[in-house]
């Protein structure tokens, strides 16, 4: 039967042994290690962590619904797109310009640069051509009346 040797023993609970340096090291841990020392006790991070979840849960939801109302204003710039790119007109838009939707007799959308108040057809909206070459509708505005002298 082969003797164990004295430093591979195992040493009480108690004593602080590193096995790898075989030294007592108690005075070199970050930590106390006697018995009578104060118990080492987590710090509780749990309003730190519902606070933060808080936070970041605001931060995520503000950045989707910004998202999302970007998201619908392009919905919204594609439906006018195709509205006025289906309708019927002989002339070619320029950039910059304000055009009128119209329908007529038969229901059918078309394009003019005629004034609405100036034409008896259903006016569906006034649309000018971007830069982008993409149609925005232009908020109508009436026109102040002056008075007479």
């Amino acid at each position: 039967m082969k003797k164990k040797d004295q430093h591979t023993e195992k040493k009480p609970d108690l004593v602080v042994f590193n096995e790898d340096k075989q030294r007592y090291d108690a005075a070199f841990r970050p930590y106390a290690t006697n018995v009578g020392a104060p118990q080492i006790q987590l710090p509780s991070n749990g309003s730190w962590k519902s606070s933060q979840i808080y936070k970041a849960n605001k931060h995520l939801k503000a950045k989707y619904e910004a998202i999302k109302s970007e998201y619908e204003q392009l919905l919204e710039v594609l439906e006018y797109n195709e509205l006025v790119t289906n309708a019927k007109f002989t002339f070619e838009p320029l950039v910059g310009e304000t055009y009128h939707l119209y329908n007529n007799v038969k229901e059918e959308p078309f394009l003019s640069i005629i004034d609405p108040n100036s034409c008896n057809f259903s006016h569906l909206g006034s649309f000018r051509l971007t830069s982008d070459y993409l149609w925005e509708r232009v908020e109508e505005q009436e026109k102040p009346v002056l008075p007479k002298k």
